[in-house]
């Protein structure tokens, strides 16, 4: 048998949840738009920003123009920041600026637009167009205001974000080096020293460039390897210069040496080709 107070207090519950429902059933439903801009602040300020939004877009459309736009708009995009739909937020602070620009919110507007950006952007080794989206804001945001207290911690989190695209391009070109598709890792490793030349790993990627060059090289058909061992050669001498004390010299050297003994091979044939020609 079921415990009569156990019901009572499950209909209790359902009287409370009830009635919470109803109260802003009639708060939404009241056509007085006064009444539901101070109800959607109220909300706001309570943090729960799902009812306030859906009241603010009951009285948005009905603002334009008038002086509450500018306020009611700019907390409708947070609504969607902070409920953390970030794709939208962007797109709302984005368009607040465009429609308000003379606005004393539009710096943070541009910044937050950035910032919802980066909220999405993921581990390195996921796919990274939102860390890009938020680099580009962030640049944005920079170039647009660049005496503003945020360009600190903007810059900040651009550098984060350029160390994440980075990692992910090193980790590609090592996937590619392992399974032995040398011509894509040198691709993917020289992309890596154009796009970070102040990278960390900087001296590591110039040597498994070297390396990728003479082992595409060995495995190459007889038609393209005295093409391909000439590069190989350039590139361990350009590493050569650039790194004098490397802890990699020494491999780099090999790699050299036995590139131009290869070569001597071609010469050679040419030499006698040449000779029986003659």
């Amino acid at each position: 048998m079921i415990n009569r107070y156990a019901i009572g207090f499950l209909f209790g519950l359902l009287f409370l949840f009830g009635s919470c429902r109803s109260e802003f059933e009639k708060i939404r439903t009241n056509p007085d738009p006064n009444f539901l801009q101070k109800k959607a602040f109220e909300y706001y300020d309570a943090g729960d920003y799902q009812k306030a939004q859906t009241l603010f877009e009951l009285i948005i459309n009905g603002l334009r123009g008038k002086a509450d736009a500018e306020k009611v708009y700019f907390a409708y995009a947070y609504t969607h920041y902070y409920q953390e739909k970030y794709v939208l937020g962007s797109y709302y602070f984005k368009n607040f600026v465009s429609t308000y620009g003379n606005s004393a919110y539009k710096e943070e507007a541009e910044y937050m637009s950035a910032y919802s950006y980066y909220q999405l952007s993921p581990i390195y080794r996921l796919e990274q167009s939102s860390s890009q989206k938020a680099i580009d804001g962030f640049q944005l945001f920079i170039n647009t205001y660049p005496k503003s207290d945020r360009v600190t911690e903007a810059n900040r989190l651009i550098d984060e974000m350029r160390k994440k695209l980075e990692e992910k391009s090193l980790a590609e070109g090592q996937l590619y080096y392992d399974i032995k598709e040398y011509q894509s890792a040198t691709r993917v490793f020289e992309n890596v020293l154009r796009d970070y030349p102040d990278s960390k790993d900087a001296e590591k990627v110039g040597y498994l460039i070297v390396k990728a060059h003479y082992l595409l090289a060995e495995n190459s058909v007889y038609e393209k390897q005295e093409e391909r061992l000439n590069e190989t050669v350039r590139k361990a001498e350009a590493f050569l210069d650039r790194y004098a004390k490397s802890e990699y010299k020494d491999a780099i050297k090999k790699y050299k040496a036995n590139s131009s003994k290869s070569l001597k091979k071609f010469k050679n044939v040419r030499h006698k080709n040449k000779s029986s020609r003659a």
